[in-house]
């Protein structure tokens, strides 16, 4: 079993991070093969539009940080993506990874069957943490993009929420929501195996 996970936040110790590492933690004790990227140190580029990966590839044609992670995302059974909610959306770094999966999609997706490159079936687990502690403030963010990552594969999807955690740490307080990311990590990788 192969899991990816990402961290979209600007901070190396913040509360994506924290939750990142709790499924790592789930997912190496259940001998997974795990990769973890921070977004934020690496150097690349947000799609280009250059329309490159609908001709004459089948990827992405930019070379830089993020080709790597593509690569391994497209062989992962789990994909993990962690992202604090800035200005009431995903990180720019988020945002700029996620941009460049359209890769992933095939020339005129929205016509055919399998509109995707991955495989089907992949399981997905996505953490938006956010300061403002009502469920109800930006709960709009990921349904934007879970149907963009059910076109790639990513059809077996689980968001987890972490609201009202504002400083570095403050998630590791909050027991409920450290619970919830164990129960929800437990859950896809016992079904993944």
């Amino acid at each position: 079993m192969k899991i990816v996970n990402i961290t979209g936040s600007p901070r190396n110790h913040g509360n994506s991070a924290a939750l990142i590492q709790e499924i790592k933690s789930i997912a190496e004790n259940a001998n997974a093969s795990v990769q973890t990227y921070a977004l934020n140190q690496l150097s690349y580029k947000g799609c280009q539009a250059c329309m490159s990966c609908k001709g004459k590839l089948d990827h992405c044609s930019l070379n830089d940080d993020l080709t790597e992670v593509l690569s391994e995302i497209s062989t992962c059974d789990l994909l993990v993506l962690a992202s604090p909610v800035y200005f009431g959306d995903i990180t720019a770094q988020m945002k700029g990874l996620i941009d460049r999966t359209y890769s992933y999609l095939v020339p005129n997706f929205m016509q055919k069957d399998r509109p995707s490159r991955l495989e089907p079936g992949k399981s997905l687990i996505f953490i938006l943490v956010q300061g403002q502690p009502d469920e109800k403030m930006f709960a709009d963010i990921y349904p934007k993009y879970e149907l963009f990552l059910k076109l790639m594969g990513f059809t077996n999807s689980h968001l987890i929420r972490a609201c009202g955690v504002l400083e570095p740490g403050a998630v590791k307080q909050r027991e409920d929501i450290v619970e919830n990311v164990r129960t929800v990590a437990k859950q896809v990788i016992n079904n993944i195996s």
